[in-house]
């Protein structure tokens, strides 16, 4: 069963945007999509969110398990 995904915008500095940029030109198998998803879940969790679902979407994303 494939999770409903939902689009965001969000405006980060262009530093951080640069960076992102370098990040992804030297890792094929991430994308901007499964970054944001790995850094939003692990701040979640980082910030006493403990359903289990952001664990397993954490997980899922770093170990490239939904792909």
């Amino acid at each position: 069963m494939n999770p409903t995904s939902i689009s965001i915008l969000a405006e980060i500095p262009e530093e951080l945007h640069e960076s992102l940029k370098h990040f992804l030109e030297t890792r094929a198998a991430w994308d901007q999509d499964r970054v944001f998803c790995a850094a939003l879940s692990l701040f979640l969790l980082q910030n006493g969110q403990s359903d289990p679902n952001t664990s397993r979407i954490y997980l899922d994303t770093m170990f490239d398990y939904a792909a």
